[in-house]
């Protein structure tokens, strides 16, 4: 393995690129959870919880009842 690879896979480990990389996830489901709603079940009220929750849970928060159809 050359130097710049090696050099690579390590950066590409470290808890830094880690925390980038489960904020861009929960900036996915966020903008996924908005559109979804929209589309799916805008009849049902939602507020919409901030990113901080989806960086905690990284999962949707859609209301029970907002089935992708």
């Amino acid at each position: 393995m050359n130097a710049g690879i090696f050099a690579m896979a390590l950066v590409a480990s470290s808890p830094e690129c880690e925390g980038l990389k489960n904020d861009m996830i929960a900036l996915e489901i966020y903008l996924q959870d908005k559109s979804d709603h929209k589309e799916h079940c805008p009849e049902i009220k939602w507020e919409q919880p901030d990113i901080e929750v989806y960086k905690k849970t990284l999962k949707s928060q859609l209301p029970e009842g907002c089935i992708k159809k």
